[in-house]
């Protein structure tokens, strides 16, 4: 399955990287910054619905992929701890981009410790929600349960409905594309209706 705009092959790279190439792109994308760039949704979905074909196992994928959320979001959680207020004097690069971290502050802000569950489902904002909650020293052990309860709904429950689907729809490959841009379009949602209330706030204000 090929994704023009994202020119990305996802059913190629998902064979070509196996179980360890999965197991570091979502690793990389709920905690190293260059996860911004990543395809953690549609590959989690997609690599499900390989695995409902018999080209992955998937009890031990559900596992690479938990494993890989919940591991990724405790990179992050050190990072942004480790880093504290100084991440947000950084200058913009390639990999960095300040405008993301301040819109995952003001999420962050709008809703708490469930911004660790809630930001599994929105890109970008998934990538900055742990090292924020590092910044902001978080209770670990509060930040571990929202981890694993996020890295279960996410990881476990994306990749079981590309299975599901694939194992009970005939020809479900067929719409492969539109269901994962559909996928796609409702993890953006959340972060538009957000920038949209902000805008609207501000408007009040004026």
């Amino acid at each position: 399955m090929h994704i023009p705009f994202l020119e990305i092959d996802l059913v190629a790279l998902i064979k070509w990287a196996g179980y360890i190439g999965i197991f570091i792109i979502i690793f990389a994308e709920c905690g190293v910054l260059l996860g911004i760039f990543l395809p953690g949704d549609s590959l989690l979905f997609t690599a499900g619905f390989l695995a409902s074909q018999g080209h992955l196992n998937i009890a031990l994928l559900i596992l690479i992929c938990f494993a890989g959320a919940v591991l990724g979001d405790n990179f992050g959680y050190a990072f942004g701890r480790r880093a504290g207020p100084a991440i947000f004097k950084k200058e913009d690069s390639f990999f960095f981009h300040k405008k993301h971290l301040d819109r995952a502050a003001r999420f962050y802000d709008a809703h708490g410790g469930k911004t660790v569950i809630l930001a599994r489902f929105m890109p970008i904002i998934r990538t900055f929600a742990p090292i924020l909650a590092g910044v902001g020293r978080m209770n670990y052990k509060v930040f571990v349960l929202y981890n694993l309860a996020g890295g279960a709904l996410w990881a476990v429950g994306l990749t079981s409905l590309g299975y599901f689907l694939g194992s009970t729809i005939p020809g479900v490959d067929k719409y492969l594309f539109p269901i994962v841009l559909m996928i796609i379009i409702l993890s953006m949602l959340p972060g538009i209706i957000a920038s949209l209330k902000s805008l609207v706030r501000k408007k009040k204000q004026q």
